[in-house]
């Protein structure tokens, strides 16, 4: 008898008493359905963290501000208490100099030309050639090209060229007059900016280049190139001495996404000498993730713990199966069936059982899954339509399809090879 034919005889033999199989397929499903479900859970939040992550900047990005920021945080949250040293004014280090700035370009792994002073840019209002209303509007530069926002709609502003580019914050299409995200694309805007010392409003126009899909961390901004954020400021500041025009209390920068964490060690300390701090975007999200993954560990041990009573119900069921073929499996092994084949069979038998207990417990989280997207769509999850609370791949689901056939062949392999020890002659006999 072909390795085959054994395979397909052992398939068979599991509805030899179709009520105990079924009932062991359902112990494996129940397992196989937490342990599927949660993982999908935990690719959903975690993907829709990434793109969040994407958008508050990628590999390589860096904000840099003062050290004196750390304490006034903590005083701030509470988590520790600063001691007050005179010889520190507070507000002089609020401000980074331009000789700073200049020393932070020259340190090691930073990329130089990507060294930005943050600048606050301030809007009146917004609007458009097609409603005569205005609008309050908060805009923010976009830093780097790390950067990847979440969009509906056309495509990421462009850092590289001198048109004044918007990618616009979500729900401003219809306000601003335009049938929808689509039709703002490739569209003006205006916007009235301030001048600080005459309070003289001016108006410029920027093309909207894209449109922003709704996301916790723009928190309602719109993302602009630096060609507009430098005319916005020009404008605002115009009148102003440079020593208070340009200072500024944030940077940003990019590194080599590369380097090891010791080397991004290196250049923490070497900004830390300059008496600044650099607050990557995974410093600030990482917490976020672990926090989530916890969470998701827990669900997966009940799932675990299922999938273990499972495997107990397969031994019971494979032994109570070799009890009943005694017999029949003497006189395949008198007839020359070997015993390896004899394993194999009630192994494959068990291997079968977790298969099917894993197709079934695949269906119904998929099918669970949609219907937990559909209903958290409508309540909670309304205002973030690119979150997918639920996230199936497929990797991932052949994966722990054949992580719990592998399980079910190790709860098999006691009856299987109690099976194949079993002596011809003796198991004749049985009665």
């Amino acid at each position: 008898m072909k390795i085959t034919d054994v395979m397909l005889q052992a398939n068979s033999n599991l509805m030899r008493n179709k009520l105990r199989t079924f009932l062991t397929v359902v112990a494996i499903f129940v397992g196989s359905f937490t342990i599927i479900l949660t993982n999908a859970i935990n690719t959903g939040v975690n993907s829709f963290i990434d793109k969040q992550v994407s958008a508050a900047g990628g590999e390589g990005y860096i904000e840099i501000m003062p050290s004196a920021f750390r304490e006034q945080i903590a005083a701030l949250t509470g988590s520790s208490i600063v001691e007050w040293d005179p010889d520190r004014n507070a507000s002089s280090l609020s401000f980074i100099s331009e000789e700073t700035i200049q020393k932070v370009k020259e340190l090691e792994h930073i990329k130089p030309e990507t060294v930005r002073p943050f600048r606050s840019v301030n809007i009146e209002y917004v609007t458009s050639s097609k409603t005569d209303k205005k609008y309050v509007f908060n805009v923010h530069e976009l830093p780097s090209s790390t950067i990847n926002i979440d969009l509906v709609a056309g495509e990421s502003v462009d850092l590289t060229t001198d048109e004044y580019q918007i990618a616009i914050a979500p729900n401003y299409p219809t306000t601003l007059g335009f049938d929808s995200d689509e039709a703002i694309i490739g569209q003006k805007v205006i916007l009235a900016i301030k001048n600080n010392v005459t309070q003289k409003l001016t108006d410029i126009e920027a093309v909207v280049v894209g449109v922003q899909a709704p996301s916790v961390v723009s928190m309602g901004r719109s993302w602009i190139n630096g060609a507009l954020s430098d005319r916005i400021h020009a404008i605002a500041t115009e009148g102003l001495p440079d020593s208070i025009a340009n200072r500024t209390m944030f940077m940003t920068a990019e590194f080599d996404p590369t380097i090891s964490d010791a080397q991004l060690d290196e250049l923490k300390a070497g900004l830390n000498e300059l008496g600044l701090m650099g607050n990557t975007v995974q410093d600030s999200i990482g917490m976020i993730k672990t926090f989530f993954d916890a969470i998701t560990a827990i669900l997966l041990v009940f799932g675990a713990i299922a999938l273990l009573a499972a495997s107990i119900g397969i031994i019971n069921t494979l032994l109570m199966s070799v009890q009943e073929r005694t017999r029949e499996i003497g006189l395949m092994k008198a007839m020359g069936l070997s015993s390896f084949k004899v394993f194999l069979s009630f192994s494959f038998e068990a291997i079968m059982i977790g298969f099917w207990g894993s197709v079934l417990g695949i269906i119904v989280s998929i099918i669970v899954g949609n219907i937990g997207n559909n209903i958290a769509h409508e309540l909670f999850l309304s205002q973030l339509p690119t979150f997918q609370l639920v996230e199936f791949t497929i990797p991932n689901m052949a994966l722990i399809t054949l992580m719990i056939m592998f399980i079910a062949f190790i709860a098999g392999t006691m009856p299987a090879t109690r099976a194949a020890r079993k002596n011809p002659i003796d198991a004749l006999r049985y009665e």
